[in-house]
C-alpha cells in the first residue's frame, strides 16, 4: 500500500474524519482546517570560508482564532512549506485539546546544522529573526516561537537578543519567545517539559483498569516494557522519566542503529555512553541493530515514537509488535498505518494530545515573562511557614516527633514545582476530556479513537472561539 499524501493532507485527513463526528458547517470547518498564512524567504549566509550559501527559512501561522499563535522553529534538511504548514495546524489542535490559549504556527530552515559550526548558527539564527521581525511574524502578542528538532535554548537566546535590540515594547519584549535559558528569563522545567508531559499522559491512560484490561495489560507503568524511537531531548527525558515511574525501557532507536536489552537498559548510562563516544550503538550492554526500523518492530508493551514524521506506515505496521504507541513525535503515524493499528486492537495515544507538554510549559513562561513575577515567589514562604505550623500543632497534639526527613517533605512550592503540577494537571484533565468524547461515540461508531476524540475536541473548542467571535452563527 502507497501513501502518496503530503504531511499537511495526512493532518488534514484526520481532521476530517473527526469532523463528521460535528454538526458544524463546511464554511467553519474549512476555516479552522485552513493555513491563514505561510511565508517563505531566501537569505544569504557568508560563511566562514569566504563563501556564501543561500538558506531557505518559513514561518506558518495556522490560525489566529487566539493570539498570538505560537510553534517551535526547526533546523533540518527536510524542513519545506507543506511540513512546516502540517507542524503550525497540529499546534493548533494540540494548544487547543489541552486548552492553552495560542493559535498554532511553526517555522523552520532547510539545513544540517552538523555541516555549520557555531558562529555560522549564530548569524543564520539572527538574519532568520530579523526576517520574521520584518514580515511581523514574531511578537509577544503576534507570534511566539520556540525550540524544536535542531533547536535549543541557545537559539532562543540568540532570537531574543536580536529581537529586544529592535523592539518598540521593550518591556514586555523578554516574552517573543519561549524556551529561553534560565538567566535570560526562561522558566524551571521548560527542557524537560515535553518528556516529562509524555510519561505524565502515559501515567494517565494507564492508570484506567477498564482500558488497560481490554489491552491485555494491568493497569500503572511499573514493569511495562517500553521501546523509545529516538534520543534527543523529548525521546531522553521520556525515557528518563518512565525508568523512575519503574517501567522497562528495552530498546532505544536513533538514526545510525538501535540498542536492546529485554532485561532493561540504564537510560543515564546510555546518554553518558552517547555523550563520550557520539553514538548510542556501541553501547556494551546491548545487542546493536544496524537497521534502526528493525528497532520499531521489537517486542514491547509500549513503543514511543519520539523522532520525526511519518515513521509508522502502511508498510511496517502490521509487524509493530506493541500494544500501546504514545506518540511523543509530531506526525509520526500515517492514516494509512493508524487505521491498521486500530484494526489490530493496538491503542495509539494521539501526538495532538501528548506532545502538549511543551507547548504547556512555554505558555507558564510566557505569562511568567509578561508578569515579570517568578512563579512561586510570591506564596513560598507563606506555605512553607503554613505547613510547618501544623507540623508543629501535630507534634504538639500527639507527642509525635518528626524526623528531619519527613520534615523536608514539607515545603512551600517553588517554580518548578509549580511548573510540574500545572503540567500535570493539564494532561490528566486532557486525557479525561478525550477518553470522555471517545467513550460517547464508541457504542454509535467504533471508528472513533483517541486521536479522532482529540481532533473532535480541538474542532469543539477552535468553533467555540470563532463563534463568540460572531464570525459564524
Amino acid at each position: 500500500m502507497t501513501e502518496k499524501l503530503s504531511f499537511f493532507q495526512k493532518v488534514n485527513t484526520d481532521f476530517d474524519k473527526a469532523a463528521q463526528f460535528t454538526d458544524y458547517p463546511p464554511g467553519l470547518l474549512e476555516q479552522i482546517k485552513i493555513c491563514n498564512s505561510s511565508c517563505h524567504f531566501t537569505f544569504p549566509l557568508k560563511r566562514d570560508d569566504g563563501t556564501i550559501a543561500t538558506l531557505h527559512g518559513w514561518r506558518a501561522e495556522h490560525s489566529h482564532h487566539k493570539l498570538p499563535t505560537k510553534g517551535g522553529i526547526r533546523y533540518s534538511t527536510l524542513v519545506d512549506e507543506d511540513e512546516i504548514m502540517a507542524l503550525a495546524a497540529l499546534m493548533t489542535y494540540k494548544c487547543a485539546i489541552v486548552d492553552v490559549p495560542f493559535g498554532g504556527a511553526k517555522g523552520g530552515i532547510q539545513l544540517d546544522r552538523s555541516q555549520y559550526s557555531e558562529s555560522e548558527l549564530e548569524r543564520i539564527t539572527r538574519r532568520y529573526t530579523y526576517e520574521l521581525i520584518q514580515k511581523n511574524y514574531i511578537g509577544p502578542g503576534v507570534d511566539v516561537p520556540a525550540p524544536d528538532f535542531g533547536t535549543s535554548e541557545t537559539e532562543m537566546a540568540w532570537i531574543f537578543d536580536t529581537y529586544i535590540t529592535m523592539a518598540p515594547d521593550k518591556l514586555n519584549a523578554i516574552a517573543c519567545v519561549t524556551g529561553k535559558p534560565i538567566e535570560q528569563n526562561g522558566i524551571l522545567g521548560r527542557k524537560e517539559a515535553t518528556g516529562r508531559g509524555v510519561v505524565y499522559g502515559l501515567e494517565e491512560a494507564c492508570s484506567i483498569a477498564e482500558d488497560m484490561k481490554s489491552l491485555g495489560l494491568t493497569p500503572g507503568l511499573q514493569g511495562k516494557t517500553v521501546v523509545v524511537q529516538g534520543f534527543g531531548n523529548v525521546g531522553y527525558h521520556a525515557a528518563k522519566f518512565l525508568m523512575e515511574s519503574e517501567a522497562c525501557v528495552i530498546g532505544i532507536i536513533e538514526i545510525d542503529g538501535a540498542i536492546h536489552n529485554p532485561k532493561g537498559l540504564d537510560v543515564e548510562k546510555v546518554a553518558a555512553h552517547r555523550a563520550e563516544t557520539g553514538s548510542i550503538c556501541s553501547y556494551p550492554d546491548a545487542e546493536h541493530l544496524e537497521n534502526p526500523n528493525a528497532g520499531l518492530e521489537l517486542a514491547c508493551d509500549i513503543l514511543v515514537p519520539a523522532a520525526l514524521e511519518n515513521q509508522i506506515t502502511a508498510e511496517n505496521a502490521p509487524r509493530i509488535q506493541t500494544t500501546l504507541i504514545a506518540e511523543a513525535a509530531n506526525g509520526p503515524t500515517t492514516p494509512a498505518a493508524d487505521r491498521i493499528l486500530q484494526e489490530r486492537g493496538i491503542m495509539v495515544i494521539p501526538d495532538t494530545y501528548l506532545n502538549a507538554g511543551g507547548v504547556t510549559v512555554s505558555y507558564f513562561e510566557w505569562l511568567r515573562n509578561l508578569s515579570h513575577v517568578q512563579l512561586g515567589r510570591l506564596g513560598k514562604r507563606f506555605e512553607d511557614s503554613t505547613q510547618h505550623a501544623l507540623l508543629h500543632a501535630v507534634e504538639k497534639a500527639t507527642g509525635y516527633q518528626f524526623s528531619d526527613d519527613e520534615r523536608q517533605l514539607i515545603h512551600g512550592a517553588d517554580e518548578e514545582d509549580l511548573v510540574n503540577s500545572g503540567l500535570q494537571d493539564t494532561m490528566i484533565r486532557a486525557y479525561h476530556e478525550l477518553r470522555e468524547t471517545r467513550m460517547q461515540h464508541k457504542n454509535k461508531n467504533d471508528t472513533v479513537n483517541c486521536r479522532t476524540a482529540a481532533f473532535i475536541n480541538a474542532i469543539h473548542r477552535i468553533a467555540q472561539s470563532y463563534m463568540q467571535l460572531g464570525i459564524f452563527p
